[in-house]
């Protein structure tokens, strides 16, 4: 990784890109300190953290990197635009037009673009309505807050939420990288210095100012152990595929044989990335913030258990022997979300479709219907792997969690996105430095 930055960092161009680049971020996050005029901070957090739960507050304060507990200008930051992709994504499957406009080229990805940026502009309006609203009934705007603070906010925060979709795309034209990716990868970045803190105060540092210095030592080593583990386990998820055998077939033309050339079809195990945990977490957090928002009275005890046991805080809690009942419940969405998510992404119909006309196959499996079984085949298999294994690092900081309180922002979802980001980035930028080898040559 290092050699791959200092060998980019000697190109002209591509150090150009990669100083524009973090220019970009930098304005990112001087936005992201600027506060809404008007508005209570201090009043918002507590209302964010009834209204949310800490499950909810974690989350949002991991995809803002803070910003929204701030109420910053840009404290909706990238979700619209990401709820918008999702959704894109949803509607291509259940809108033939837009389907033929994936498949159209270069054309069709433009159009698309822009319709996403559409949606996100929908949504951001939405969600800043929300919010305002939510927080003016809350009273957390201020005692002078009017209906002219409320529209000012909803145009603050939809305008922030587009600059950073504009930041995020600059980023991707004329620096290194997805845009949007990298500035999720900053939002969760920015966090972590707060969250090690925090592990540093709660494990270490009370070890030390009672003498327990082993101790101390023995907390540090093991929670620097689980960090560099669970990365070890995100790494190996991100990187793991099941390479498909494809022989194409020879043809004779003249005295010429064109064809007949061996290559791989690779399969990610973990096709889906991060989106089946975000579903299930958003599901799972859906009827605590109902109760909260609506402020409905759960007489029932039974109920309130079932609620309750939906937080992960609970999961791994001795005194909530009902947090494990939401936690087999979230298992099997996010097993259940990683079947789907990657049904919707890979067709595996079509696949073998196109490899059947461009003359393609797989050894020992005849094309068209029997080449498509065996896709399926094999895609049931890598994708339980991969829901299994995405279970097992989300659930690892969440183990700790409950059993330690070690509380912190990030964990297995965080660090699925920060390895995917930084992997996605580093191939780009080997791609450029090969780019300009082969001009080079040519020249």
């Amino acid at each position: 990784m290092f050699k791959t930055l200092v060998n980019a960092l000697k190109v002209k161009d591509i150090r150009s890109r990669i100083f524009f680049t973090l220019g970009i971020l930098l304005i990112f996050r001087i936005g992201c300190t600027i506060t809404i005029p008007g508005v209570d901070v201090a009043a918002v957090q507590a209302t964010l953290q009834s209204v949310l739960g800490s499950d909810g507050n974690a989350w949002l304060s991991m995809f803002t990197g803070g910003s929204l507990e701030q109420m910053s200008i840009f404290a909706l930051n990238v979700t619209p635009y990401i709820t918008s992709s999702i959704i894109m994504q949803l509607l291509t499957i259940a809108i033939p037009a837009l389907e033929e406009m994936q498949h159209d080229g270069e054309d069709g990805r433009k159009k698309m673009t822009a319709i996403t940026r559409y949606v996100t502009v929908l949504l951001a309006i939405i969600e800043a309505a929300g919010l305002a609203i939510s927080l003016q009934n809350a009273n957390a705007l201020g005692s002078d807050a009017n209906w002219f603070t409320v529209v000012t906010m909803i145009v603050t925060l939809t305008a922030g939420s587009t600059l950073v979709m504009w930041l995020g795309e600059r980023i991707t034209e004329k620096g290194i990288g997805n845009g949007i990716s990298i500035i999720l990868l900053i939002n969760i970045v920015s966090r972590m210095p707060n969250d090690f803190s925090n592990l540093y105060t709660m494990f270490v540092g009370k070890q030390f100012k009672e003498a327990e210095y082993v101790k101390g030592i023995g907390a540090a080593l093991v929670i620097i152990a689980v960090i560099i583990l669970t990365t070890i386990l995100v790494i190996l998820l991100q990187d793991a595929k099941r390479s498909i055998p494809i022989q194409y077939s020879q043809k004779v033309s003249g005295r010429r044989t064109i064809g007949g050339r061996a290559t791989e079809m690779p399969l990610k195990v973990n096709t889906a990335g991060v989106i089946p945990i975000i579903f299930a977490s958003s599901l799972l957090s859906m009827p605590t913030m109902i109760v909260s928002l609506f402020k409905i009275n759960v007489t029932n005890a039974v109920v309130q258990e079932i609620i309750s046991s939906l937080s992960q805080n609970y999961w791994f809690s001795k005194g909530h022997p009902w947090g494990y009942v939401g936690l087999a419940i979230y298992i099997a969405l996010v097993i259940m979300f990683a079947y789907f998510y990657t049904s919707i992404t890979f067709n595996p119909m079509e696949v073998a479709n196109n490899l059947k006309k461009s003359g393609a196959s797989v050894p020992g499996i005849r094309p068209g219907k029997p080449t498509q079984e065996y896709l399926e085949k094999v895609l049931k298999y890598i994708i339980f792997i991969g829901a299994v294994a995405l279970v097992i690092v989300a659930i690892i900081p969440i183990f700790f969690s409950g059993v330690f309180g070690a509380n912190v922002s990030f964990g297995g979802t965080s660090l699925i996105i920060i390895v995917g980001v930084i992997l996605e980035t580093l191939n780009q930028l080997d791609s450029k430095m090969l780019d300009r080898n082969y001009e080079g040559f040519l020249k």
